[in-house]
């Protein structure tokens, strides 16, 4: 069954490709008091059962001397100032031990007044944040969700050791270069934890580093991310196969559907049959070397990837959807005598939609100021938008916490079944 284009309203964006001025960074790390994580007052209140009145959630974790009546102590400070214990998590390390909480505090009581709490109570190196309902979840029924959803999509493995961390930096280092040069040197099967970084195989060669700045990782956390790694390793490469068919406006059905590496013959056939003016557009390099990127950009390891595809076999649309550190970008290729048909705007709604499903933020694209198109489709997002000009590139970040698009929106993100 067919449905008009003109019928989706999804939301939200991001792709690839580092130019130059992208070698800015967001690396600063957090106040070692409260984060201000997620500073939403309606996700922070705990609900009925608050004691005294209002109440806010946090996470903390501390270090603790393994020590009988260690943990004792700690509870006991914390008691004193109303604070409820809704779950803990222990991480040994020798002599010491890492104990991560969830908290319910009065609203009145500041971060800060806990951090004293639990260093009279013997706790030292305390870092805190707030936290919300989710964080309600238990640590294995959490760990398992994230294992399903990796099972399901190879691109889902850094969402997913993002979630299971919290808030770090996330980089997948392709064992050649796509450029060419030097890789990112070979890391032991076993992994390395160095404090605040860790290091794992990629299941396809290369690295997988993760960055933590402002709070070391401990080895349960280590093994843990190893864990998620290794069943990335032992199931292949996978994506979800759903696809919708569209309508064009002037009649023609178009499917869209999720890509990967196995697509890279026709992906190379419709670079064949776009002019360099588009190809330049959209690689902002030599024309010559467009190929070279699109295994890179079609791999699951680095993001997500939607194609069109004409009832002939061909793809005439490319969306990438891109992993880059702690940032997301969007990227777009249409055919040209496929162009100004609403495919480049369908392909972005629906990265956008990945993108706010996925817990991003904020997307951005590299283009030009000449490409009329791509400035007219982020702007038909309809979110806040901001304008950076570097060189003769132009950045465009949507910004999307403003959406508020029903979450049966995203049921059109290219991995539900046949419309």
């Amino acid at each position: 069954m067919s449905r008009n284009l003109s019928d989706v309203k999804i939301a939200a964006l991001s792709a690839f490709f580092k130019a130059p001025w992208r070698a800015r960074r967001h690396e600063d790390p957090p106040p070692t008091s409260d984060t201000g994580a997620r500073p939403s007052p309606s996700e922070e209140q705990a609900g009925p059962g608050a004691v005294g009145g209002e109440s806010t959630l946090w996470r903390m974790r501390t270090t603790v001397k393994d020590a009988p009546g260690s943990l004792a102590a700690l509870c006991t400070a914390l008691a004193g100032h109303r604070v409820d214990i809704l779950s803990l998590q222990t991480h040994p390390l020798g002599e010491d031990t890492v104990d991560e909480f969830l908290l319910r505090a009065p609203a009145a009581l500041a971060s800060a007044d806990i951090t004293r709490a639990v260093a009279d109570g013997g706790g030292t190196g305390t870092w805190i944040e707030r936290a919300d309902a989710h964080d309600l979840v238990d640590a294995p029924t959490r760990i398992l969700g994230l294992a399903t959803r990796t099972a399901l999509d190879a691109a889902e493995l850094p969402l997913a050791l993002r979630q299971l961390l919290g808030r770090c930096t996330i980089r997948s280092l392709p064992g050649t270069p796509v450029g060419g040069g030097r890789g990112p040197g070979d890391v032991p099967v076993e992994g390395v934890l160095e404090d605040t970084v860790m290091r794992l195989r990629a299941p396809e060669g290369g690295v997988i580093t993760v960055e933590r700045p402002y709070l070391p990782f401990t080895p349960t956390e280590f093994a843990r991310a190893r864990a998620l790694v290794e069943l990335d390793a032992r199931l292949g490469p996978r994506i979800p196969r759903g696809q919708d068919v569209l309508t064009l406006p002037e009649g023609d059905d178009i499917t869209v559907r999720r890509a990967d590496t196995g697509c890279l013959e026709a992906a190379r056939a419709m670079h064949e049959r776009c002019s360099a003016r588009t190809l330049g557009r959209r690689y902002h390099g030599p024309v010559g070397d467009a190929d070279r990127y699109l295994n890179h950009l079609l791999s699951p390891r680095f993001g997500r990837t939607l194609a069109v595809w004409t009832p002939s076999g061909r793809i005439v649309g490319l969306g990438h959807l891109m992993w880059d550190g702690d940032e997301t970008e969007v990227a777009l290729l249409v055919e040209d005598q496929w162009q100004r048909r609403g495919i480049g705007r369908e392909l972005l709604e629906r990265l956008v939609g990945m993108a706010v499903e996925a817990g991003c933020t904020s997307v951005y694209a590299v283009t030009q100021s000449s490409n009329t198109g791509m400035v007219a489709a982020m702007r038909g997002l309809g979110l806040p938008l901001d304008y950076q000009i570097e060189e003769g590139t132009l950045v465009i970040t949507a910004r999307l916490d403003s959406v508020g698009v029903a979450a049966e929106s995203f049921s059109h993100s290219g991995e539900s079944g046949n419309a």
